[in-house]
């Protein structure tokens, strides 16, 4: 087994992007890649969720799925990455703990939380979220009528007026059992996986 490449080694600002991915689509990769590269991130790491108890059926594919359609749709692109460590977790899976865990296993990192603008009225409800801003910065991206919060002047937040795009998985999936196309919701890659293995069909 090889140790960690050069690119492991080096010391790097990186951001963190949690979600189902089910499946990931067009505006998960645009706003990753406006975040690796119009920010002072080195790279943004796209961390697949594990299945929700709430959200089990055929909804929601098997993290294993979900982690090889994120592959596939980042396989050309080096400043992004497919995590499935929360997988390797105990459930549930919080957010300090998937830190925790990744600069345990990164020390040479500096992690950057990723947060659309309608979560952040919610932060100070999450676990140790305290702990979450004090040690960690977070990046917040603009969301659709959302409420506002003093948390955005918090000195570890910082607003980014990345694009504001507001396509839904929900929405892709919708449209797969109606049998309307997906193109361009999704990469092209992910959309033959997708109608290939029959998903949501």
């Amino acid at each position: 087994m090889s140790g960690p490449s050069s690119s492991e080694r080096e010391h790097k600002k990186v951001g963190l992007l949690f979600g189902s991915f089910n499946p990931i689509h067009t505006g998960h990769l645009i706003l990753a890649h406006f975040m690796a590269t119009h920010t002072d991130l080195d790279a943004v790491w796209l961390v697949v969720s594990p299945q929700s108890p709430f959200k089990v059926g055929q909804e929601m594919l098997p993290e294993e799925e979900r982690l090889a359609l994120v592959e596939l749709a980042i396989a050309d692109n080096d400043r992004l990455r497919a995590l499935d460590i929360e997988a390797h977790m105990p459930k549930p899976s919080y957010t300090i703990d998937t830190l925790d865990e990744l600069v345990r296993l990164h020390p040479q990192h500096r992690f950057v939380l990723l947060m659309g603008e309608d979560n952040l009225p919610d932060l100070p409800r999450w676990k140790q979220a305290d702990r979450i801003l004090a040690e960690h910065e977070v990046y917040v991206y603009p969301r659709p009528d959302v409420d506002s919060t003093n948390l955005k002047t918090h000195p570890s937040v910082r607003v980014v007026e990345a694009p504001l795009l507001d396509i839904s998985a929900t929405f892709i999936r919708d449209c797969v059992r109606g049998g309307k196309s997906i193109r361009y919701l999704v990469p092209d890659s992910v959309e033959k996986r997708i109608l290939t293995a029959g998903y949501w069909q």
